[in-house]
């Protein structure tokens, strides 16, 4: 199942967010319209996503992953085929709006939901398997839809896509169940040892999980300390990850690296991002999840400081090492240490929600990024991202300690 999942979790990012990239150019030459414009596309697919996720979440919890994403596959499929069909902006809009609400239902929200669910002593390694997979969704999807352009034109390539992303509703509807009591398994196919340990996934002798009792519903869940904390972490570092991916180009090119200097950098964030999952993973079980995370959160504030200390081009590397190992670990952080904060029932809905608020970083980033850059230069725009990332670090310490 967990394979099954990074699979079709590889696809629906692939196809339904980093393809677009590809598409933009051709878009461009054949509807007339700026990039801007069609890039406001995607910014509504990515607002509906996190809106739709807070729905999305509480079915979840109620009835369980299987309908749900089986029809989010389908709903991506029909919409990637309705973007092939757009003649206008309100065509491209209207097809972007089932994007961002398949997204809601396919992306990794409700991933990390069957994982809570079916995992309990193993839930970092399937957390690690189902990101290391579709961390590489944009090396495999973005050459191959150039491929598919090249091969049939852009709007029969997206015709291919479409149909692969609808083909996963069929492993969601033959593999996913809501529980592991559904087949008579306990969680991890084994008998249950009872709950996770608190300071990191399967961390030996690291303490016991706190009461959950008092925190039953999700209205409640919010009461935590640890819950608010994790969740402005989580914004906070999302928005710092947004301006980077955005701007690192931009601020390097200014600064006079080479553009083929400058593209390696970007691209080598996303590699290095799950050796950052990879590494996480593996000191989790030593030191504890919340505070290994913190470590590299903070290491990403280091990376402001030494892009600007640094001469070129030992900067730019520093900078994609240190920064890139921390990219991408409150993938498996945020979902981990959530699971031990609330209880199973309600984890979806709660785990939604705090996807929404990441998910409005993400929006927002870009525009006041742009804005921050053309009214007081980059060095105000990656102070700005150096002080997000510290925050977000600081407050992973808080979460932690308020949740023993």
């Amino acid at each position: 199942m967990v394979w099954a999942l990074s699979v079709t979790e590889t696809v629906s990012y692939g196809v339904l967010y980093y393809s677009f990239a590809v598409f933009l150019v051709p878009m461009r030459e054949e509807l007339g319209a700026s990039t801007a414009q069609l890039s406001g596309a995607l910014t509504l697919a990515l607002a509906l996503t996190g809106i739709g996720g807070v729905v999305v979440g509480r079915w979840l919890d109620r009835s369980g992953p299987r309908w749900i994403m089986t029809a989010g596959s389908l709903l991506g499929g029909v919409s990637v085929l309705a973007w092939s069909q757009a003649e206008g902006l309100l065509g491209l809009y209207l097809a972007f709006t089932g994007i961002g609400l398949a997204s809601a239902a396919v992306l990794y929200e409700p991933a990390y939901a069957v994982i809570n669910t079916w995992f309990r002593r193993d839930r970092a390694k399937a957390l690690l398997t189902l990101t290391v997979v579709a961390g590489f969704a944009s090396t495999i999807f973005l050459p191959t839809s150039q491929f598919l352009i090249e091969l049939l034109g852009w709007r029969s390539a997206l015709g291919v896509l479409a149909a692969v992303v609808a083909a996963c509703a069929v492993p969601h509807a033959l593999l996913l169940r809501r529980a592991p009591a559904d087949l008579g398994l306990a969680p991890d196919g084994r008998p249950d040892p009872g709950p996770p340990p608190a300071a990191g996934v399967g961390a030996p002798g690291a303490g016991a999980v706190p009461d959950l009792a008092p925190y039953r519903g999700a209205g409640a869940a919010w009461r935590r300390p640890a819950v608010r904390w994790l969740t402005l972490a989580t914004a906070l570092q999302m928005v710092a990850n947004a301006v980077v991916a955005v701007f690192l180009v931009a601020y390097l090119l200014e600064v006079g690296a080479p553009p083929g200097l400058a593209a390696l950098a970007a691209g080598a964030l996303g590699a290095l991002s799950v050796t950052g999952r990879v590494v996480l993973t593996v000191l989790a079980a030593r030191v504890g999840i919340g505070t290994v995370t913190a470590a590299m959160v903070a290491g990403q504030a280091l990376a402001v400081v030494l892009l600007f200390l640094l001469p070129q081009p030992a900067a730019t590397v520093v900078f994609v090492v240190l920064f890139g190992v921390g990219f991408g670990v409150l993938n498996i952080a945020r979902p981990a240490l959530l699971g031990q904060y609330v209880p199973g029932v309600v984890f979806a809905t709660v785990s939604g929600q705090q996807a929404l608020a990441g998910q409005f970083g993400r929006v927002v980033a870009p525009v006041a990024g742009g804005a921050l850059i053309t009214a007081a230069g980059y060095g105000a725009v990656f102070t700005v991202v150096a002080g997000c990332a510290l925050a977000a670090a600081a407050l992973l310490v808080l979460s932690e300690r308020a949740a023993r």
